[in-house]
């Protein structure tokens, strides 16, 4: 199955987040308490978080998740 465009949206958005703070996917994982391996499927976009995930993910990057998902969908307008 294809990731869909928001998949790989929202995939590149908490890879860029992640990256900005200089962090890797093991630190990201240890602070949020899930999988490495889950980390890196959510940024290739083939796996789609649930709003909790979103949130542990958000939390730990230190911003809203509605910034967070502002961001996602002026990608997602622009992509077209």
């Amino acid at each position: 199955m294809q990731p869909s465009k928001l998949d790989k949206i929202l995939g590149l958005e908490i890879q860029r987040r992640r990256t900005e703070k200089g962090w890797s996917q093991e630190y990201l994982a240890e602070m949020t308490g899930l999988h490495r391996t889950y980390i890196s499927q959510l940024e290739r976009g083939l796996k789609s978080p649930s709003v909790r995930v979103l949130s542990h993910i958000t939390s730990a990057l230190s911003i809203k998740m509605s910034e967070f998902l502002r961001a996602v969908e002026e990608s997602l307008s622009a992509d077209g």
